[in-house]
């Protein structure tokens, strides 16, 4: 959201000053921001508020869910939540700061507020709006001279790149946009929770956004059904009550079309016969009101009947503004899907679904007996902590322009079985079943679930269906009582592993050919300096490279490929062997002298190396590819005696992959070399300082130098 960092009153300080209206560059009034895939069918013009009436207001008489009718632009979804937003002052003024005017030191510039992935950013519009023929074209109030919902829907716009941009989508979405909160989805036709109702209800006076849907006929969008309800349309709820008709409890549901009109014709709708079983101070207090202007009652069990879903944004702790309500314990994580690293797929693939992002969830408190229950419905009889997990893709809808749409995500829980550092390995999820799950992998936006478990520890893995599907994500857990969240990462570090002693056997061969030299560099190193192998490898040295026993990069690279030729048990590289680049690498990274060259004790430590990581390469190309994977890699590195974080891991893909995310020998060989001579000298910069040092920050910056 950098780039959409405007100061507000420096810039209605700037145009006051300037007597001046505000245009703004970062959101101009031409087409490409009303449609970034074709042009408008007609010719459109920008008109401030002014130019449209004689007094223009932000509010006229307060904000009602009558301020918001649907323009000529496919956004319901949008406009239903906007209506919810207008029933709470609290939440709509925290959105769309009320101190703002048309007459008190105007400057054509607005601000409004939304939420994006754990943060409130301010978004900056001036006040042209779409109209054709002076009115105008998208959203508008039923007072002509009301702007808050027309400025609002640009300002949404601009967030997400154009108007074009908010076409279809989810309630919910903008719900949480506009209050922070977490959503929730019901199926009705296959949902037979009795507690259903008084769920809701509960979400309702905890000032919870409701909304719903009615699923649309395949090829058929906003289609009138012969109940006056419409198919494919977003809804508001806007009230639940239960009243006593004849002894016996009904409950009822209110709704609004954000038409503005179009009603549901059924039993309990405006002019029907069972409002006669109530009092006229009942329907006084139930807001019964005879009028086409979209807002109706339905008793609950039609409205099962007739709706398919129900979406409600519960609110984060932050915007619950009243005293004495139960407020939701949340927590949240970021987290990234990379290629290559972290991107492992679902459970359909065993092999890299443990690469995926882990987090751990502490279930402390077990509910209490009334939480979410229905008032006619025993509570359950098993102690449990109910929570829930929504995850979420991140900046989807702005990239919608440049053909990127959302990923097809879902996620698994299961009972955490870890010591509290380091992923949960491949062999843990091959031998343990999920605790839950999601419903489904979807390709919205968010994907959330509501679930009771046992007090304890959990783990939450999200992820793709498909293997490296790159995106961010956030993971919020929303826990009636006390729970914790925290990504499971391992700690960047060094593996203490068991020293190996041993010396090269003596070549068969005559020493005294380059050929037969290279035979016996192709064999291990001699460890021990008192080896008498050490001397005679130092011969071979010294006929190898001449009498200044030193090796540059260009030389490096004709031994290692030649040697590895002639290793009987050796790695099959891909392409051409050792590149110039990484023998480069090889001798910056152990030429301690700065000299350019390698010297016989610097050669003979990174052959050393290059014997013990030839080995472990060998070890974990499991598929004899000649190139390591992800999973292959981490545990590699593990092998040699390197631990690094999810972030770290991550960069170093970045930096040694190819295309396809594989890792071949060389660029192994180049990265372990790289890692050895980071870890020897971050240690011995940080000099005692380590507050002042972050090493992954410093592994990171260093694996790009």
């Amino acid at each position: 959201m950098a780039h959409f960092k405007q100061d507000f009153d420096e810039i209605k300080r700037k145009c006051l000053q300037n007597n001046e209206l505000w245009e703004d560059p970062l959101f101009p009034a031409v087409d490409e921001s009303i449609f970034h895939s074709q042009k408008p069918p007609r010719p459109f013009e920008w008109k401030r508020p002014t130019e449209l009436v004689q007094d223009a207001q932000l509010f006229v008489g307060g904000a009602s869910q009558f301020d918001v009718a649907q323009g000529e632009l496919g956004d319901c979804w949008f406009l239903a939540a906007s209506a919810g937003l207008s029933l709470d002052e609290h939440l709509l003024y925290k959105v769309v700061p009320p101190e703002q005017s048309f007459q008190r030191d105007y400057a054509g510039v607005f601000k409004f507020r939304f939420w994006q992935y754990g943060e409130w950013v301010d978004i900056l519009v001036d006040d042209r709006l779409p109209t054709y023929y002076g009115r105008l074209v998208f959203v508008h109030s039923a007072e002509q001279n009301e702007f808050w919902s027309a400025l609002l829907e640009k300002a949404y716009a601009k967030l997400h790149g154009s108007y074009e941009a908010l076409k279809g989508g989810n309630t919910v979405e903008a719900m949480e946009d506009f209050t922070g909160g977490v959503s929730e989805e019901f199926g009705l036709k296959d949902n037979a929770d009795k507690r259903l109702f008084g769920m809701l209800k509960k979400a309702y006076d905890r000032d919870s956004q409701l909304g719903c849907s009615i699923n649309a006929k395949p090829g058929v969008t906003e289609a009138k059904l012969p109940t006056g309800l419409i198919a494919g349309h977003a809804y508001t709820i806007t009230d639940l009550k239960r009243v006593t008709v004849k002894g016996q409890k009904v409950n009822l549901i209110k709704i609004r079309n954000p038409w503005g009109q179009v009603e549901w014709n059924g039993a309990w709708s405006d002019d029907s016969a069972e409002w006669n079983q109530l009092s006229a101070s009942e329907k006084k207090d139930m807001g019964l009101d005879a009028k086409d202007d979209g807002e109706f009652w339905m008793a609950f069990h039609d409205f099962k009947r007739h709706y398919d879903r129900v979406d409600v944004c519960h609110l984060d702790p932050e915007s619950m503004s009243k005293p004495g309500k139960k407020k939701w314990v949340a927590n949240y994580t970021h987290g990234r899907w990379q290629k290559g690293a972290t991107a492992g797929g679902c459970r359909n693939f065993p092999d890299t679904f443990w690469i995926n992002p882990q987090i751990a969830v502490g279930l402390e408190e077990e509910d209490d007996d009334d939480d979410d229950d229905d008032d006619d419905v025993p509570p359950p009889t098993t102690k449990g902590c109910t929570f829930i997990v929504a995850l979420m893709q991140k900046n989807r809808r702005k990239q919608m322009k440049m053909g990127i749409g959302n990923l097809t995500m879902g996620f698994a829980i299961y009972e955490y079985k870890g010591t509290g550092e380091g992923n949960m390995e491949k062999d843990f999820f091959l031998y343990n079943a999920s605790k839950a799950r999601s419903a489904t992998f979807i390709n919205t936006r968010e994907i959330s679930g509501r679930f009771r478990l046992p007090k304890g520890r959990f783990v939450i893995v999200p992820s793709t269906f498909e293997p490296n599907s790159e995106g961010d994500f956030l993971v919020r857990v929303y826990s009636l009582k006390q729970a914790t969240s925290q990504e499971v990462d391992e700690e960047t570090g060094v593996v203490d592993l068991p020293k190996q002693v041993g010396s090269a056997k003596p070549a068969k061969d005559d020493p005294g050919k380059r050929d037969d030299m290279l035979a016996l560099m192709a064999k291990p190193a001699p460890v021990d300096p008192n080896d008498p192998q050490t001397g005679k490898f130092r011969e071979f040295f010294k006929k190898l490279t001449g009498d200044d026993m030193e090796v540059d990069a260009w030389e490096l690279q004709e031994i290692l490929n030649a040697a590895m030729q002639r290793d009987s048990n050796k790695v099959e590289l891909k392409g051409s062997g050792f590149t110039l680049e990484s023998c480069k690498s090889m001798v910056a990274m152990s030429d301690d002298d700065r000299s350019g060259k390698l010297g016989f004790e610097e050669f003979l430590e990174l052959w050393r190396d290059i014997g013990t990581w030839k080995k472990v390469f060998k070890k974990y190309d499991k598929d004899g590819s000649g190139t390591f994977n992800a999973y292959e890699l981490r545990s590699a590195l593990r092998a040699v005696g390197y631990k690094l974080s999810q972030k770290t891991f991550g960069a170093m893909v970045l930096r040694y992959a190819d295309k396809e995310s594989q890792i071949t020998f060389d660029n192994f060989i180049a990265s372990a070399i790289k890692l050895k001579h980071m870890f020897t000298t971050f240690n011995e910069n940080k000099s005692g300082n380590e507050a002042q040092f972050n090493l992954d920050k410093y592994l990171m910056i260093a694996m790009y130098s």
